[in-house]
């Protein structure tokens, strides 16, 4: 059975254009957040955390969208993979399943941690 795409959005600021994201993908549902990325306490992502199930796939523009702390980024990625949920990062062109390769894990690091340092 394949599940559902669900789309994440996160944008900093109430200016910000959100719908730019995920305008060319398709997904089934859409959780956004206007938040700073720096914690994971926002209500659209824990929303997310509750839809999603098992088979479903999280579609994110970009690893920073997600989280903008790299301890943030890793233990989402792995409490979500953990439960049968893959997470697709569009800009980065990875899918992350739970079986995944040493390296895609490498730059899951790598790019979190440039990331963390942007913000």
């Amino acid at each position: 059975m394949k599940g559902q795409r669900i789309g994440y959005i996160r944008v900093s600021t109430f200016e910000q254009n959100p719908d730019r994201q995920l305008e060319h993908y398709k997904v089934d549902k859409t959780f956004t957040d206007k938040a700073s990325g720096s914690d994971t306490k926002r209500p659209a992502l824990e929303a997310l955390l509750d839809f999603v199930r098992e088979g479903d796939t999280i579609v994110v523009h970009s690893m920073d969208r997600l989280a903008r702390n790299l301890v943030d980024l890793r233990c989402l990625v792995q409490k979500m993979t953990k439960r049968g949920i893959h997470i697709e990062f569009i800009k980065e062109n990875l899918i992350f399943t739970g079986e995944d390769s040493p390296m895609a894990n490498l730059l899951l690091s790598v790019m979190g941690a440039f990331a963390e340092f942007e913000r």
